[in-house]
Parts: C-alpha cells; structure tokens; sequence
C-alpha cells in the first residue's frame, strides 16, 4: 500500500460503492472520494424494472445497503468531466480536480436515447435507467394509459410489457431482430419467448422497426412502424440498449470509446496504444477485460454479479503489490423475472454455436439450455430450475465437452444440439447483455503494409 494515499472512485453506484467497501476492509486508510452523476446515493437497478413498475416498492426505496462505513468524501450530483493523466487529477463539472494516486473509473451505462430528440421530448416517452425514470414510468402505468409502446425486447424491455401484462394494460413490444432476447440467447430461446409473450397477450411485432413517435400538443398518441402499421398508445418506453459513459474520457489518452474502458484481467486500464497503466483501474459495466474460458475475447457485461466482483478486485489491486493482485476470472451469470418465469444464466450464451435442452423441456416451462462452442461447453440457462446452474458452472469453468454427457435426474439420453442461432448484433434493435468486442476465434488478422499506414489492419 506504499505510495498510495489518496483513491479517486467516479461512479458513485453498484460498483463504486463495493469497491470503496473493499479498500476499507482491506486496510486502506488514505483520501477516498467517490463521485456521482446522479444525486442520489447508490441504489438497486434491477428492480426498477421488476417490483417498482407493479407497485411493489417506490422507486426511491431501493438504496443499496452498505456493508460497512467506508470514510469517504462523497461528490453527488457533479459530473467527472476529464482525467489529466500527467498530473493525475479528476476534473468536474464545477470546476474542482481531485488529486489521485489511484483511480478507479466505473461509470456505468445510460440508456440509449430515442434518436429523434423532438420526438424524445413528447410527455409519455421515457427510457428507464435510473430511479427518477422508474418513478415517473410507474405513475404514467398508474395512471392506466390505453396502450404502452416497448422499443426494443432485450431483457429491460421484455420485464417492461411483462410489468404491464401484470397490471392488465395492453403493450405492443416492437423488436428489429427475430425474437425476443435473441440477442442475448441465440434463436431457440428466443422463440420460446416469443411464444410466451403472445401467451400472455403481448402484441408482439419482429422483424420491424418503430420509425416515427407521433404526438399533438406535446403528448405521445401513437407511432408508426416500418412495415406501414401504425397504432396508437400514451406511453413509450425505449429500450435500445446501453450507453457506456466513456465520453469525458476523451483526451485522457486511456483506451476509452463506445464499446467502453479497455483493461486487463487485473482491471488495470489499458492506454491507447495498448500499454496497461498502473495507476487506472476500470470495474463493472464500462469494464471491457479478456476471459480465458471465452478464448480471451475482450469482454463486456452489464451484470448486477459482474459489477460486484470486479469492483472487488479490481480494489484490492488498487492496494496491493503485484504479486498479490489477482485476475477478475469470474464466470459472468444474470437473472431475470419475466412473464411468471425465473431465468437464470451462467457463462455467454451468445458465445455459441449450439444449444441443446439438457433437462426438462420447452412445453413444460421448466428446463436447462446447455450452450457450447467448438465442442465444450461455455453457457447455460435455466427457466424456473436454477437449482442445476452450479452443476453446469463446473462444466464451463473445466471446459467439459460438448453436449453434456447423459445422466440427469430427469433425463436418460440428451437430446440432439440444434444451432444456436446467435444473430449478428446489427439485426437487433437492442444490445445484448453480453458483448464479445473482440475479433471472432475464427478470424486472422491481417496486417496490411504495402502501399498502407503503417497502423492499417483489418479482419477477414
């Protein structure tokens, strides 16, 4: 710990606020100051779209609990507007700089916003990112608006129009791709979520695209889609995905862009050129970082666990010399309730070229999807019986051969593997979860020299 006295934490959220526990538990006693955008304390996302839009909870009831004191200075409501790297300084929005031997940059993603900004601006279109989103989307739902608009049917988006269903209001979900949460886990799955939610009365529409928000007098009345069909609704909710916040890393000289922060396995940033720094730590959502078990492509989650864990260790390197650092190697996993369904997952499914249903079965509505790639197994999710994840974490995590051997409770033979069917990222009108921002296994990197910049390459 010699040498470091005082930590900068920006991002005052889920990973921020471990991370600053971490270095306390573990025996730092400098300067910490953690910074937030938002003014709130740090608080709980995933039930902002779960138990606040059905009334269960108010969206500013949702704090996260603090495992202990941390002693910091906290900076809420101001925005981190640059890093100077030679002087080692936080710049914010009101003008002060914080002094840092370490920082940590966990900033987090924001929604993506509608595209048209004067159609973004009609009361009844929200994104739903924050408490403040969850609280005015749950009084427009109270309100018992005709029809509510879903863009997009990820995961945030498909928990929205299950909210809905729940509460009895009628919900079109509009997705660019195939399926719902087809970008997440591939073709099979999502179909079998299609299914489900018109089961449920979701007016479902893939393959299209909302390309007009129409509005009078200020208010949402409806929207037009790409195939010609229009309909009318009071409220939209645009759920395209994540924004990384990278963006007031510009000029750093980190390797920061829209995809996020670049690091190692120990968090530690990459600069531009690819040299890791040693005073630049990267955690939770804005962390892109190699993997081992994904064949070291570079990845980047937006998972509640994710968040936890990095933040973790990247603390602990902040603190500690170089051979008692350790590598974030945590096996990515998620949950979602949607549509009367628990589904939990282990590993990347879109890491994937094939799925088998190793137990249980579609019909029944309970069942374990086993993922692989190249002949192992790297994925599995569970609908409504996650008491078998920890077995199939094993198997990724030792690189068990693809499909999973026989000898399930409920299982005397495996079923055939079927493509999984993970769609290109630009045929969804939402991003995945999951990102590998790398090049595919399969591809050789070209280096391009004659007649060509010196620093030209390309992918094949």
């Amino acid at each position: 710990m010699s040498g470091v006295g005082r930590i900068v934490v920006v991002g005052a959220s889920l990973a921020g606020l471990r991370a600053a526990e971490t270095l306390r538990d573990e025996g730092f006693a400098g300067s910490l100051t953690l910074v937030g955008e938002e003014p709130h304390p740090p608080y709980d996302r995933p039930p902002l779209s779960k138990q606040v839009l059905l009334g269960r909870v108010h969206a500013h009831d949702v704090g996260l609990p603090s495992r202990r004191e941390v002693d910091a200075r906290w900076k809420l409501g101001v925005r981190a507007v640059g890093v100077d790297p030679i002087k080692k300084r936080v710049l914010l929005a009101d003008g002060e700089e914080l002094p840092f031997d370490r920082l940590l940059i966990a900033t987090g993603t924001r929604a993506r916003p509608w595209a048209n900004s004067d159609e973004a601006r009609l009361d009844g279109v929200l994104t739903l990112r924050t408490n403040d989103d969850a609280a005015r989307l749950a009084e427009l739902l109270d309100a018992g608006p005709r029809r509510v608009l879903v863009i997009g049917a990820g995961f945030i988006g498909s928990e929205i129009a299950s909210a809905c269903r729940e509460r009895g209001l009628d919900v079109t979900v509009a997705e660019r791709g195939p399926s719902p949460l087809v970008g997440a886990l591939g073709g099979t799955l999502g179909s079998y979520a299609g299914r489900l939610q018109r089961a449920h009365g979701v007016d479902l529409r893939c393959g299209v695209t909302v390309t007009a928000l129409k509005g009078s007098n200020g208010r949402l009345t409806g929207a037009e889609f790409s195939d010609g069909r229009r309909i009318d609704a009071d409220v939209a909710v645009v759920a395209l995905g994540a924004v990384r916040n990278t963006e007031w890393l510009d000029g750093s000289g980190l390797a920061a862009g829209p995809r996020g922060v670049a690091c190692d396995a120990g968090c530690r940033a990459f600069d531009m050129y690819g040299i890791v720094t040693d005073d630049v730590f990267v955690a939770g959502d804005v962390a892109r970082f190699p993997h081992p078990l994904f064949e070291y492509q570079m990845l980047s989650l937006e998972h509640w666990g994710n968040a936890v864990a990095q933040a973790e260790v990247a603390a602990h390197n902040m603190i500690s010399p170089g051979p008692r650092r350790r590598p974030h190697l945590s096996v990515p996993a998620f949950w979602s309730s949607q549509f009367g369904l628990n589904i939990k997952s282990v590993g990347v499914p879109t890491f994937s070229d094939q799925v088998v249903i190793a137990q249980g079965s579609l019909r029944e509505g309970r069942f374990v999807a086993v993922y692989g790639y190249r002949g192992r197994v790297t994925a599995a999710v569970s609908v409504n019986r996650a008491k078998w994840l920890e077995h199939y974490q094993y198997l990724i995590e030792t690189a068990a051969p693809f499909p999973p051997a026989p000898g399930a409770a409920d299982r005397s033979g495996s079923p055939a593997p079927v493509p999984s069917d993970v769609p290109s990222a630009q045929l969804l009108s939402h991003g995945p979860t999951v990102a590998l921002t790398g090049h595919l296994p399969d591809r050789h990197l070209i280096l391009v020299r004659a007649e060509s910049p010196p620093t030209a390459a390309h992918a094949r």
